[in-house]
């Protein structure tokens, strides 16, 4: 088992939401330090202020940052190794859910092209190979990954690119050399601002007007159930591991069942 004890923890997209439930599960465990990176800038600045009081001056710091920004981002992310001095545990959780044709380009940019930025970056900054102390890279994809349907293509397709990259950069060629863990969650609904009418949208019109009645067809487990899989993801995955937390089970490594299926498609592949 691995501990979060005294680690040092980046973790994008929670100033609210499943990614502030991260954060205040980190702080019982017992971090060193967790910096928090969103665009939401006074709620992250109300969370620092309510779990430094709780918790001890310090222990969290909130980064206004647009992870879209590659320039921010990336130096938001030097800023904190700086501070820190090094850093244990990337968490890559900001992500939309719009398929809107004013929005779909930037849900990729969000859910792909930042969060495999964020991913390289953290795997050259804490690889033992590289001088440094090895570490953990959580991704967050969803059950969206695991299945086809109609309604939002563009953010399963996002969701899919997050599962398939976080498992091969977590296979051992990488692992044994870097003593990097890269591990995958997939979310199931969860009842967050992520599933709100206001913030759905779709480049067809017949989808677009029942998006709503389709997000509320299936019950929505509670955001500290996927918090917590992302808690029990890194104190007992194996790198390359996905970890399943849907409606509020126990979170399940299904990284079994994500062999078997991937072993059924590559007969055609090679």
């Amino acid at each position: 088992m691995y501990d979060l004890k005294n680690k040092v923890v980046f973790i994008t997209g929670a100033a609210n939401g499943v990614g502030a439930g991260v954060v205040r599960m980190l702080l019982e465990e017992g971090v060193k330090h967790v910096a928090v990176l969103d665009i939401a800038e006074e709620t992250g600045l109300a969370l620092q202020e309510e779990l430094n009081a709780k918790y001890g001056a310090g222990k969290l710091k909130f980064y206004h940052c647009d992870v879209t920004n590659e320039e921010q981002f990336l130096g938001t992310m030097a800023a904190v190794k700086e501070d820190q001095e090094y850093i244990d545990l990337v968490i890559n959780n900001a992500g939309i859910m719009n398929d809107s044709l004013q929005t779909f380009k930037k849900e990729i940019l969000i859910n792909v092209l930042a969060l495999v930025t964020g991913s390289i970056r953290a795997l050259e900054l804490m690889r033992k190979d590289e001088g440094g102390r090895g570490g953990t890279i959580i991704n967050i994809a969803s059950t969206a990954a695991l299945c086809q349907m109609p309604g939002l293509p563009v953010y399963w397709a996002t969701k899919s690119a997050v599962l398939q990259f976080s498992n091969c950069l977590g296979l051992d060629e990488y692992y044994n050399r870097t003593d990097v863990r890269v591990l995958t969650v997939c979310f199931g609904p969860t009842d967050t601002a992520l599933l709100s009418p206001q913030k759905l949208g779709s480049f067809d019109t017949f989808t677009d007007a029942n998006l709503g009645e389709w997000m509320t067809s299936t019950p929505a487990q509670k955001m500290e159930s996927a918090a917590k899989g992302v808690i029990d993801a890194y104190k007992f995955g194996k790198s390359g591991s996905t970890w399943l937390a849907t409606r509020d089970e126990e979170p399940k490594d299904i990284t079994a069942d994500i062999k078997k299926a991937y072993e059924v498609l590559t007969v055609h592949a090679i």
